[in-house]
């Protein structure tokens, strides 16, 4: 017996806001949406995803768990992601590494990572 990643999920004051936030981020549909959830996948096939779930609190400390995004220009991304929501994070990254620290609408911190050729 095994098991396969279904999803990944996220804690959210606003799930539908937050899911469209990420819709946009990745190009993927939300699949799914009810109240207490909404996801966003590739297509209704294709998993893992990203499921977004309500909570009554606000994010208080740093995410022990984020997501890596690989682009094809790093620097084109990052402007993009910034007009989306995003906002820079400070997480302790330094200034001299290869990633771009962002955080969508709701202070989950994520990395851009260098410029990726020809997929990762």
């Amino acid at each position: 017996m095994s098991a396969r990643l279904y999803g990944v999920v996220i804690d959210s004051r606003d799930p539908p806001a937050l899911a469209r936030f990420w819709a946009q981020v990745l190009a993927f549909p939300i699949v799914f949406e009810e109240p207490d959830e909404v996801v966003v996948a590739r297509d209704d096939d294709t998993y893992p995803a990203l499921i977004f779930v309500p909570v009554p609190e606000t994010k208080s400390v740093k995410n022990r768990l984020h997501l890596d995004l690989a682009p094809d220009d790093r620097d084109r991304e990052v402007a993009r992601l910034l007009a989306l929501g995003a906002t820079r994070a400070e997480v302790g990254q330094g200034p001299d590494v290869s990633w771009v620290v962002l955080a969508d609408p709701e202070g989950n911190e994520f990395c851009v990572l260098s410029t990726r050729e020809g997929g990762v």
